[in-house]
């Protein structure tokens, strides 16, 4: 089988989607699918070094909307979609133009449930995307039952679905703490300080504000705790950064940034509690990176993220900071005996989400594209 993946819209740093498609372009051509790779102009470099058995295809302009626009009416009659068996559109959008049988990856549908967690511009974009591929593609892929949930009530006369939930790397994530400190170090970062944890794209819908009211109450009782913020700067910080400024423990408050790789599975172990108060997401990938380190997690009920944790993490309403406050001192104040106890259910239930079974589902969702030729 010939499988082209789109992975233009991969951004230079990996997180949440990006991470899974490339996950995806790395792995492919080791199940003996002819994988060809469609990337920017300027971004062959980098495909080359992660996926070097791929063929790849640097056609797709540099920019956004040109990259789109190209995507939309150029790709699906290049020559790159005419060689291969099935296209495969990794983030929503697919051709509009083209014959080739074509497989859509949906994330998430919160560009219809909650509009205001994203940019303006953003959200009609996707949901006519989202809707266009839930039509026209012959295969949908979704990475969770809680987004092909919400697909069946959105967009209820789409394509088959194939749910392939993300996996991690079990020996990357892995509880051996061995090189910890010499990691955090070599980061510049400081050893023995005990810290709250959260990992994620800094945009509204991640519950930030939430979790500074919640520190707020921590740190008027616990002296010594501090938080940090691990993660890329994404939109609508403005008055995120305003509520930073004037935070009364501000001087506890570490922003990260975009942590390096090497770093982030000891950032996991090493914390007293990961908190992840996202309102919403289509699967909520750095609770399960968490789980697999054997961290103690508080996230949010009634998301994925419950749904990946199924029992494993502290769940509390999402915006309910008396209650994320609650959890995270329970979390802080825990033993070494439930903490022992936690981390082994944690890294138990994150060992059944593997990429080399969300590989099968896919495989599984191009066969599914070629049988409806």
């Amino acid at each position: 089988m010939k499988v082209a993946l789109d992975v233009s819209a991969v951004p230079p740093r990996l997180a949440g989607a990006g991470r899974y498609i490339a996950e995806l372009a790395r792995r492919l051509p080791s199940t003996g699918v002819a994988t060809t790779l469609v990337t920017r102009r300027d971004d062959v470099t980098r495909w080359r070094e992660w996926s070097p058995g791929a063929h790849l295809v640097p056609v797709v302009p540099v920019a956004r909307v040109p990259r789109l626009a190209y995507e939309a009416w150029v790709l699906g009659t290049s020559a790159a979609a005419r060689a291969a068996d099935v296209w495969h559109g990794p983030h929503y959008t697919m051709p509009h133009r083209g014959s080739t049988p074509t497989v859509v990856t949906i994330h998430d549908l919160t560009f219809f449930t909650n509009p205001e967690w994203h940019e303006r511009s953003k959200v009609a974009f996707f949901r006519r995307a989202i809707t266009y591929s839930a039509r026209h593609a012959r295969v949908l892929i979704s990475v969770s039952d809680f987004t092909a949930r919400q697909l069946d009530e959105f967009v209820p006369d789409h394509a088959p679905v194939v749910v392939a939930p993300h996996g991690v790397d079990l020996e990357r994530f892995s509880s051996d703490s061995s090189r910890d400190d010499e990691l955090l170090r070599a980061h510049g970062l400081a050893t023995g300080v005990p810290y709250v944890f959260f990992l994620g794209t800094m945009e509204p819908r991640k519950g930030l504000d939430t979790l500074l009211e919640a520190y707020g109450e921590l740190a008027r009782e616990d002296e010594i705790v501090e938080l940090w913020l691990a993660g890329q700067p994404g939109w609508g910080l403005k008055e995120f950064d305003v509520v930073l400024a004037n935070h009364p423990a501000s001087s506890r408050i570490r922003r990260l940034g975009f942590v390096d790789e090497a770093v982030l599975p000891a950032l996991l172990r090493q914390s007293r509690v990961v908190a992840y108060p996202s309102r919403g997401e289509g699967f909520g990938l750095p609770v399960l990176e968490a789980l697999a380190c054997g961290a103690m997690v508080v996230t949010t009920s009634d998301t994925v993220m419950a749904e990946v944790a199924d029992g494993t993490a502290t769940l509390v309403t999402a915006g309910d900071a008396r209650a994320l406050a609650h959890a995270l001192e329970a979390a802080l104040r825990s033993g070494g005996d439930e903490r022992g106890r936690r981390a082994s259910a944690a890294r138990s239930r994150a060992e059944r989400f593997t990429w080399g079974s969300s590989l099968a589902q896919h495989l599984v969702a191009y066969d599914l594209a070629l049988q409806g030729q």
